[in-house]
Order: structure tokens, then sequence, then C-alpha cells
């Protein structure tokens, strides 16, 4: 090897080594940089919490008591039975009334009323309305309650037959500027379906239409109903009515449920001697009962005024397939029947005051907790009450007190235990509880009966977050 050979090849080799090392330390600087946590700049987003403009409270009452087909030359024709007498009281801006108008129309009859109370300041109006009718006709007698309630996009009726003798209808209040599209899927013996005859039905802006239950499928005993509407709320009611051979067996207007729970508590449920001494001879109490989509369990006990377990009852309830339960045993009295369930079911109670001549009949729906002050109509119907059931863990202090003044009623409800006091027909209460309650109003009298569920007032705009 040449000396200038050698001098080349040391050189050659010295930036070999060079580079190699050079290209590690960049390597090895990139991944420690990698490795390191690099610095980092957090910003949380922009959050404003606003209060929504409140809107107005409306209240859709179910309306009077119509009946099917009394004029024989209009097998379809609807007339009006009895007028309903409407109590209504606001704690904030007065309510404004008005009435809808009928789809089919009802003859020598008005519609039924809506009452509406603008918001007072940044809160919507405490406001409160309830309905009650009284018949005795050749076709049809009884007494009938219900409270207004404000329309909803989904809702469950539950009561009600297509069996002979029944002439039930489904009454679809809209008391908005626009029209609804009404869907109504019936849960009956074999299943859910949605028939030809509860599909698609407009309901018109401030109007009422009225659908025959036998319309969705006849000979179904023990039916439950779903109710889901778009374009506009409705407020979904059910009149129900019974005639055995020939004779009036009882009226009633079922309000609706809004949802299933797997916690159900129906308060208020009347059991008069009548009944007791009719159910040697069928069943006067029973429990109505659906689980949409799902088979599942539920156990079901009847609690007195003084808040005793009196009954307890378990049994199987298959999907979408309405179960009936027999409550036998009740004596006299004032009861709250209560449901657990592994999975929410939707649930009513049929009560009788007998099986003949001259009897009525009530379906009593489950009350929602009321942990706030909220009104309570009285609308007018013989020996009215109002049975309170506790639900915290404490025993609680219900008053009662009128809206247009006068003495207040002082109650001591036990933790999970009861209570039932008398109260004046015709009269809106302001109602407040310092432990967690539901309650219903409840009628009774011979070849009388009725009740409906105390509802939480919807006052308060909630809070919303806002993200810009």
């Amino acid at each position: 090897m040449t000396r200038r050979t050698a001098l080349a090849w040391a050189a050659t080799s010295t930036r070999l080594v060079v580079g190699a090392a050079l290209a590690a330390g960049i390597v090895l600087v990139v991944g420690i940089g990698v490795a390191a946590p690099w610095p980092t700049r957090e910003q949380e987003p922009v959050a404003v919490t606003v209060v929504p403009t409140p809107a107005e409270t409306v209240l859709a009452c179910a309306g009077p008591l119509v009946v099917l087909a009394r004029d024989s030359s209009e097998a379809g024709g609807l007339t009006q039975a009895a007028p309903s007498g409407v109590v209504s009281g606001s704690a904030g801006e007065p309510l404004d009334a008005s009435l809808l108008g009928t789809t089919p129309a009802v003859a020598g009859g008005e519609g039924p009323a809506v009452l509406v109370a603008s918001p007072q300041g940044d809160r919507r109006s405490d406001a409160v309305a309830a309905g009650s009718s009284a018949v005795d006709a050749e076709d049809l007698r009884g007494l009938a309650a219900s409270a207004c309630r404000a329309p909803l996009i989904e809702s469950w009726l539950v009561g009600g037959a297509t069996t002979t003798g029944a002439a039930d209808l489904i009454l679809l209040a809209n008391p908005s500027d626009v029209a609804a599209t009404v869907d109504l899927t019936l849960y009956g013996a074999t299943g859910a379906s949605v028939p030809p005859g509860g599909t698609a039905l407009r309901v018109d802006a401030r109007s009422q239409r009225i659908v025959p239950l036998a319309g969705l499928g006849v000979g179904e005993g023990a039916p439950v109903v779903r109710v889901t509407a778009s374009g506009a709320p409705v407020a979904a009611a059910l009149q129900t009515n019974i005639t055995r051979t020939l004779l009036p067996g009882g009226v009633d207007q079922v309000g609706p449920v809004v949802g299933a729970e797997r916690t159900v508590v129906i308060p208020g449920v009347q059991v008069l001697p009548s009944a007791v001494e009719a159910s040697p001879s069928g069943a006067t109490t029973l429990l109505r009962l659906l689980s949409a989509g799902v088979d599942t369990s539920v156990t079901v006990t009847a609690v007195d005024a003084d808040g005793r377990e009196v009954l307890r009852q378990e049994a199987p309830v298959l999907a979408d397939v309405p179960s009936e339960i027999d409550l036998a045993g009740l004596e006299a009295g004032v009861y709250s029947v209560e449901v657990e369930a592994d999975d929410p079911v939707a649930a009513a109670v049929w009560q009788t005051t007998g099986l003949g001549e001259g009897a009525d009949f009530a379906w009593y729906t489950p009350a929602p907790v009321l942990s706030a002050e909220t009104l309570v109509a009285v609308p007018e119907g013989p020996d009215p009450q109002i049975m309170f059931v506790g639900t915290g863990a404490a025993a609680g202090q219900v008053v009662l007190e009128p809206l247009s003044g006068g003495a207040s009623t002082r109650t001591t409800v036990a933790a999970n235990g009861a209570a039932v006091v008398s109260v004046d027909a015709g009269t809106v209460y302001r109602l407040t509880t310092d432990q967690p309650i539901r309650a219903g109003v409840t009628f009774a009298a011979a070849g009388a009966l009725a009740g409906f569920p105390v509802w939480a007032a919807e006052s308060a705009a909630a809070e919303i977050t806002v993200y810009p």
C-alpha cells in the first residue's frame, strides 16, 4: 500500500466513524425527545350556564262524557252524555280557558277544556286542573274524574276492553297551534301490533280526536295502548264503560301513564262494602300489567290506610302481553297497590263497586314522587279524600292549604307508611311536604267511584349548560 493510498483509506474510515457516531447521536436525541414529556397547554372549553325562557303551562282536560251510537240512525255518531265540571287554580299567572273542537263532532255538547297560564317572571306558572262528570242514563251511568294534564310525546293507556259490552273511546287532545300525527300500538293477547286503525292518525291543531278502542282490535279483554305523537305532543285519555245484559255497569276516564317503571305505586284504591259482598261472584279488584319487550317478574303488595301490608303476591309477566292479577281478599277500605318489578312495567288497578245493576268502577293509575310544593285540584264528587304514601326513610309532615284561603290541614305520614285525609270538593289546595311522598285523590259512594294521581309541579325551568 502506498503512502497516498493509506492516507486516503484513513480519511475515509474517519469519515465513516464520525458519520456513524453522529447518526447514532441523532437517533438517541430523537428517541429521548419522543419519550420525554412535551410541554402542553390545556384550556377548558368555554361554558355558559343559562336558564331557558320558561314556557306556558298548558293543561288539557279529557272533556265531557260521550256515548257512541245513542242515535240508532247514526251508528258511528257521538253524543254528549254529561258535561265535565272543571276545577282549576294557579299559583302564578291566571289561567285562560278555551274549548277544543272535536273530530268527529259530538252532538249536544262542547269540546274539552284547555287551560293556559303564562310564565311568571323566570318561572313557569304552577297551575292545576281536574274535571269530573256524573251520569245516570239508560245507556251510561257512573262517576268519572281525571286530572287535566300537559300533552306528551309518548304515553300509555292502561285500561278498558274491546269485548262484548264495552264501548271504549281513546281521546287525543292537541292544544297546540300545529297538527300532530299519532300512532297507536296495541298490546293484546297476541303481543304488540300497530293496526291500520291506529296508524298515522292526524289530530288537527286545537282539537280532540276520538278513536274507538275497538277499531284497534276486537275481543281484547285486557288491552294496553302506547300513544306516540310527532309534530306536536298530545294529551291522551281513555273513556271506558261497560254494559252487562243491557244494564250500564259503570264509566270512567282514565288518564295516561307517563312511562314504565320498576317501582309502581297506585294510591287511593277504594274498596267499598258492596264490592266485598260481590267478590264471591267474580273479581272486583284487578291489577293490569304490561312489560314491553321482555319477560319479567313482579311482587305486588297492598297497603292499607295505616300503612300495614295486607296482601302480597308474586307473578310472572310475559313480554308484550298484558297480564291481570286478581287482588282478592281486600276488606272495605282505602289502599295503595304497589308493584316491584325486575324490569319496567306499566300498570293500573281496576276496582268496581259491584257486579250488578247500579254498579260503577274506577281505573287508578300510578302516582309520581312529590318532593316539592305542588297544587292539587279536587273536582266535584262524593266523599273526596287524598291518600298519601311515604317513600322516604323518615316520617314526613304534609300540609294542605286551600289556595283561596282558609284553614290548613297537617298530616303525619310515617316512613314507608300511609295516611288518608278528607278534603273539600271543588277546591284547589297547595300541598307541601318535608319528605318524598306519593298521593292520589279518590271519590266513593254507593254506585259511584273515581280517582286519579296527584302530579308534581313543573314550575321551574331547569338550568342548562351551553358550550359556544
